[in-house]
């Protein structure tokens, strides 16, 4: 076991980052106002992103380098498009998981504080943490979140299932699928399900974070292990997600809202509703951790991020740490932002959501050219067969993102 703590641990930051609004709202509505058939495209979803996502994983305990350092090997316009990417995402995707984790903990915990208190008040939670615990501590409180998150969804949707008519659940229960509308709503699920490809980049920075903590450098096999305990743990928990839809809200003829925290405040009114009373403060609790474990993850990995973009692996070492001024700088956009621009916040959203969306092709590309450049060098194992899934999945999400762009040109 103590062997095992040695590498475990980048894995359940990235299921961290991952299990957010794409689970939360996203896969719920998509069994609450859809059906059966959904599962399917969150099934789809997961299983083409896998290996850019896992590629990460493979260079970092391969080469010992981080994937911006892989990158750069590619050449310089690489890392300038993925910066680029990283720039015009971050401080909206910020200010976007802290406002939903706001609302939800203002639903739970009340004290009368305004939203944009409780965004101040978690950021600056989030940023002590980072600060004072370091990789260490969140290694550790990204372990414990997730596990109490898998076990309560899990013992939530079993209860649910005990409690639900079957007969009232369909296996597509709106006519609006295959509209406009339905499959702009596929598209968004699939996009954003589990997590977008560019947090291969922060799983490839934990990774090697780990390593230097440990002072241990886990072979591709145990790397494997850890990638993929989180990576399963978030498509599991998309399914579990699913079903709290499916079970509880599917037979409803309630109107469901778009918004997170109106959303959210729906799940857990209808958990009640079923359940009992005593099931809103555990059904309340699912949801900010959810938001939480996003929003920890998220204020950590970009100031990582903008970091290793700004200085080189050595000057890291000295005494100037970007990593501490970026910390500050973009959880204090990201509250201007929910400050001053409120009114034109969700405009801001849908354009780092799409930018996001159509980058995820290109940084697959990306990641698949390093891994064929490693593989030529010798520096990689990969089989033939395995090569040709990641082709067939990126010729999937380029077809995504086409018809990404050709809804939006109809819509």
């Amino acid at each position: 076991m103590k062997a095992l703590l040695k590498y475990i641990g980048p894995g359940f930051l990235l299921a961290g980052a991952a299990i957010g609004v794409s689970h939360l709202v996203q896969a719920t509505r998509a069994g609450a106002d859809y059906g059966v058939v959904l599962i399917f495209a969150i099934l789809i979803a997961c299983l083409t992103k896998y290996p850019f996502l896992e590629f990460g994983s493979r260079y970092v305990s391969s080469t010992g380098k981080n994937l911006i350092e892989g990158y750069r090997t590619l050449g310089r316009c690489h890392v300038v498009i993925f910066a680029l990417i990283t720039i015009f995402t971050m401080f909206i995707i910020q200010a976007a998981v802290t406002i939903v984790s706001a609302g939800l903990a203002e639903y739970l915990f009340g004290f009368g504080w305004s939203n944009f208190t409780w965004c101040l008040v978690l950021l600056i939670f989030c940023i002590l943490i980072l600060l004072i615990g370091k990789y260490n501590k969140l290694d550790l409180l990204m372990k414990i979140v997730i596990s109490l998150l898998t076990i309560s969804t899990l013992f939530s949707v079993i209860i649910a299932g005990f409690q639900v008519d079957f007969s009232t659940i369909s296996f597509n229960k709106s006519t609006e699928l295959w509209t406009l509308s339905g499959i702009g709503f596929i598209i968004a699920l699939m996009g954003w399900m589990p997590i977008p490809i560019d947090a291969a980049v922060w799983h490839s920075l934990w990774a090697r974070e780990k390593t230097l903590q440990t002072k241990y450098q886990p072979n591709s096999r145990e790397a494997s292990l850890d990638f993929n305990i989180g990576y399963l743990s978030a498509t599991f928990l998309g399914v579990l997600f699913f079903l709290m839809g499916l079970l509880l809200m599917n037979g409803s003829d309630i109107i469901f809202a778009s918004a997170s925290v109106p959303f959210s405040a729906q799940l857990i009114e209808m958990y009640t509703q079923t359940l009992g009373e005593w099931s809103r403060i555990l059904i309340a609790f699912i949801a900010f951790i959810t938001m939480f474990s996003t929003t920890l993850t998220v204020t950590d990995a970009f100031p990582r991020v903008m970091s290793k973009l700004v200085q080189s692996e050595k000057q890291t070492h000295k005494k100037f740490n970007a990593y501490h001024v970026f910390i500050i700088i973009i959880p204090m956009i990201a509250l201007v932002i929910l400050y001053f621009l409120n009114s034109t916040f969700t405009v801001l959203v849908d354009f780092a959501a799409g930018l996001s969306f159509l980058a995820s092709p290109v940084l697959a590309w990306f990641n698949l050219k390093l891994i064929i450049q490693n593989k030529n060098k010798d520096l990689i194992k990969i089989s033939p067969n395995y090569l040709l899934f990641s082709r067939i999945c990126l010729f999937f999400l380029v077809c995504f993102g086409l018809g990404y762009l050709v809804f939006k040109f109809l819509s």
